[in-house]
């Protein structure tokens, strides 16, 4: 079923709802597009810098982190133009799930969804426990569920006050990793540099750590090649800028504004860090058990630097959280929209909040929460390995929909250049995209912190097909066997 392009009566309903602040399905357009900006930093910038970036140096080395980085810089990019131009012709909440269902098939659109349903969950039981056991620093005291309950109920209620308040809450959260994230840039790179008046002991010129006692590439360019997926699962949260389509003012002009300014920034945030990091911790000293922020703060000689960092990263987990949240109340809303979930998930209060499915969602991360303490070997890693395989699979669905959808465009007799927002180069840039990822999921499979990610996720998308076409399948065949 192809995905055509609206027609000029439905484009002016379309544009008469935007302006009066309502989407199609009845939710509040609220947010700008510096809002969207902050949601798709806020999604992204979390413990994939912050912790894991330091398993990304000692497996890839520092040359090789940093091209791992890089390369998933260019993914974002490829993907998020591709998202674009979606995005802008079709605003809708939870929009990528909706354009896999319509390009390639309703079975891959409910996959997509529930995958990235889950990927969510999982990050939010994830983030919560994460961010109760920081607060033993403070209140060793405090059992950490007391934490977990605490910052359940805040970010439930700012997603279940309205749209502004979760976006305004997301921008200033956001901020403060930003700021973190740019004092490492400009403070570690005037270390660098020769400029470190606090420091201690002897502090690395740039470039001095490059070039390891191992070569370039301590772990050969194998190491590169399997650290791909951990570092693609760190960008991932861009794509939400898709999810708050449906929620957005003016989306034809703020949505192209969002996506550029995100991408832009992303690229230097990211891989400008990595560069600091890896130009400044050893290798082979580099922790998984300490955030590389920390380290390179405390080299600094920045007082505090510990307790310092450990407030922006509690930051980061909630901000994560808090877009988790929104993310998946959203999916199911939009799963039941489609026909294809209970109805009561597009159930709105009054200020256009889908409560029953924000209820469910945070039920879901909750649930998560507990299987991380009570079957940690199990159940958990089961959802995990998902999750982690989760942020690939959607950028697969998102890319080959647009490519699909833009043949169908023109196909149809549809004119590229009146497409408010396009991505260039087609069909370079989703075909490369598709490629770069999948090559990241074959990566995997050599890496045996990695592979249980394939040896779930795969499984995990053939039942979502499986029950698709048992629920679903068999209905619409049934009614199409009524009206021949």
């Amino acid at each position: 079923m192809g995905l055509s392009s609206p027609t000029e009566a439905e484009a002016s309903a379309t544009e008469a709802q935007s302006q009066a602040g309502v989407s199609q399905t009845g939710l509040r357009r609220s947010m700008e597009a510096r809002h969207l900006v902050m949601i798709a930093m806020g999604g992204v910038i979390g413990s994939g810098l912050f912790v894991s970036s330091g398993y990304t140096i000692s497996t890839a080395g520092p040359l090789g982190a940093v091209i791992a980085f890089l390369i998933g810089a260019v993914v974002v990019y490829l993907v998020m133009a591709c998202l674009g131009e979606l995005a802008v012709a079709f605003p809708v909440s939870g929009a990528f799930h909706i354009y896999a269902a319509r390009t390639i098939g309703p079975a891959t659109g409910f996959a997509t969804a529930w995958l990235y349903w889950l990927c969510w969950a999982v990050a939010l039981g994830s983030e919560f426990t994460a961010a109760g056991l920081l607060m033993q620093r403070w209140f060793p005291g405090v059992d950490v569920w007391i934490w977990c309950f605490i910052f359940a109920t805040v970010l439930f209620t700012l997603n279940a006050i309205s749209s502004r308040v979760f976006g305004e809450s997301e921008f200033w959260f956001a901020l403060i990793k930003v700021a973190a994230v740019v004092g490492l840039i400009i403070l570690g790179g005037a270390a660098l540099a020769g400029f470190h008046p606090l420091a201690t002991g002897e502090f690395p010129s740039f470039g001095e750590n490059f070039n390891t006692p191992d070569g370039l590439f301590p772990n050969g360019f194998t190491g590169v090649f399997v650290t791909c997926l951990a570092v693609f699962y760190a960008f991932s949260g861009s794509e939400l800028i898709g999810v708050a389509a449906g929620e957005t003012t003016n989306p034809g002009a703020n949505i192209p504004k969002a996506m550029r300014t995100t991408v832009i920034r992303l690229m230097i945030f990211f891989v400008g860090a990595i560069v600091v990091i890896a130009a400044t911790i050893p290798y082979e000293q580099v922790s998984v058990d300490e955030s590389p922020f920390v380290t390179v703060f405390s080299m600094l000689g920045i007082p505090y630097a510990a307790d310092i960092m450990n407030f922006v990263i509690i930051t980061a987990l909630l901000s994560a959280g808090n877009c988790g949240l929104f993310s998946c109340a959203r999916m199911l809303f939009s799963l039941a929209d489609e026909g294809h979930a209970p109805k009561a998930f597009r159930k709105l209060t009054k200020r256009g909040i889908p409560m029953v499915a924000l209820c469910v969602s945070m039920l879901g991360g909750l649930a998560s929460l507990i299987s991380s303490v009570v079957a940690p070997a199990t159940v958990y890693l089961v959802l995990v390995s998902v999750a982690g395989f989760a942020t690939v699979g959607v950028w697969m669905s998102i890319v080959a929909s647009h490519f699909i959808y833009r043949r169908t465009f023109v196909k149809n007799g549809g004119d590229v250049s009146t497409l408010p927002y396009k991505a260039p180069l087609f069909p370079l840039v989703p075909i490369l995209a598709f490629a770069l990822c999948l090559v990241s999921l074959i990566g995997i499979a050599f890496d045996p912190n990695q592979v249980a990610a394939l040896l779930f996720g795969v499984p995990f998308v053939g039942a979502c097909y499986a029950v698709f076409y048992f629920k679903y399948g068999r209905r619409r065949s049934l009614k199409k066997a009524v009206k021949a």
